[in-house]
């Protein structure tokens, strides 16, 4: 289950969309790709390591608190908890889009689209709440259902693809260098997630070996399955046609053998945008609860029912993705991703700069030139997110210093 969360996590919308937005760099987007899965791998052994010096609740805050204390502590999670929920919406977004595809009069107008998407994050929200081995269970199903797909296409696609499909190698006119730069945030995005295993730590059977497990092997197996997907689907679909899909991997597909393809692929994209969900509203309460145990977050944060499940987080998680579903709905796909991604991704990032850097401080043993290195790919990604997303980014890590002063002042955290 914990694997399934990881590679669920990571598979969700970006395999899907990612080839679109990579399209003016044609194959020098490979290039992104490969600093992008080597920096992941950096950043699961780095986690794996953490998990095993603190197999706690909390993943990247708490491994950050304990080596910084609690404002920085804070600050992680403020920033982690909003990179989550906002990405929630994004990925319901993306979900109705995918439903569109098959059955486009359930889309046919935004507010039906907008309501497909909130029936789909509140279904992933009830099963949550009825407890997180339902929700386990059911990521395990999901993931089998769109891990294997997505690595048949995108072993089977390359076959179709020759070598002349990626001339030119860079279309973009930029130098290599700069590609990688533009590329890696884009990337990374569809590699968001690798740490997830390290959130519930306190509801996994035998962390210090499961979650480094997990960690690792979840992160490798949806690194390969996307990077060949959408490797495939920019040699077989061209860049100007690319460029303007809404659902570039269908569009490939369909091409390549026919309307049913394109259907199939279009439901592969629903199942997979659905699994993501569920994961990260899973993820989203657990932040919350290892913030709210340690008195960084309202109390109502900690409380569970009778089967551990703590509901009011993950309520409280579904209702601002639906705020801002609401807040969006009238937006393009593509629009609304564009801003997503260099937010959420932004926002994630900084909690994985903060991780390494807590090994560094406080770990224990080997690890520290990965950690390091962890550290500098970090930061390198960050770079590549321009001035804007940069301060959306700053803008809501701002917004949760009236919370913490006010928790600060009513409960006193302890260390």
């Amino acid at each position: 289950m914990a694997t399934a969360l990881v590679i669920g996590s990571m598979i969700g919308s970006g395999v899907f969309l990612l080839p679109a937005a990579l399209a003016p760099f044609g194959a020098s987007s490979l290039l992104g790709w490969a600093i992008a899965l080597g920096g992941a791998l950096l950043l699961a052994a780095t986690f794996a390591r953490l998990a095993v010096h603190w197999p706690c609740t909390g993943g990247p805050y708490a491994y950050v608190r304990r080596a910084f204390g609690d404002t920085a502590g804070f600050a992680i999670a403020w920033s982690y908890w909003v990179s989550i929920w906002s990405g929630m919406a994004a990925i319901a977004v993306a979900f109705a889009g995918s439903l569109g595809a098959l059955f486009p009069a359930l889309t046919a107008t935004p507010v039906r689209a907008a309501l497909c998407a909130l029936a789909a994050l509140w279904t992933c929200t009830l099963v949550n709440v009825a407890g997180l081995r339902e929700a386990g269970r059911l990521q395990v199903a999901l993931t089998t259902l769109k891990l294997l797909p997505l690595l048949l296409f995108g072993l089977v696609a390359l076959w179709w693809v020759g070598p002349d499909r990626y001339v030119p190698f860079n279309p973009s006119g930029q130098s290599l260098p700069q590609v990688a730069n533009a590329t890696v945030i884009l990337t990374m995005w569809a590699l968001c997630g690798l740490e997830v295993a390290t959130v519930p730590a306190g509801a996994i059977r035998d962390p210090a070996r499961t979650i480094p497990r997990a960690t690792l092997l979840g992160t490798l197996l949806a690194g390969v399955a996307t990077i060949l997907a959408c490797t495939a689907v920019i040699g077989l679909v061209p860049g100007e046609v690319l460029k303007a899909s809404g659902a570039p991997m269908a569009e490939a597909a369909a091409r390549t053998w026919g309307p049913g393809a394109g259907i199939a692929i279009a439901a592969l994209a629903a199942v997979s945008t659905f699994g993501a969900i569920n994961g990260w509203v899973m993820v989203c309460a657990q932040v919350s609860l290892a913030a709210a145990g340690d008195g960084l977050f309202p109390r109502a944060f900690a409380r569970r029912d009778r089967h551990g499940t703590p509901v009011f987080g993950v309520l409280v998680g579904s209702s601002l993705a639906t705020v801002l579903v609401i807040a969006s709905y009238s937006r393009s796909l593509v629009d609304l991703f564009t801003f997503i991604l260099l937010i959420s991704t932004s926002a994630i990032l900084l909690p994985y700069a903060a991780s390494s850097a807590a090994w560094l401080r406080r770990g224990t043993g080997g690890g520290r030139i990965v950690a390091a290195l962890a550290l500098l790919y970090s930061l390198y990604a960050l770079s590549g997110a321009g001035a804007e997303a940069l301060g959306w980014g700053a803008v809501l890590l701002l917004a949760g210093l009236p919370v913490y002063a006010w928790m600060r002042r009513s409960t006193p955290a302890t260390r």
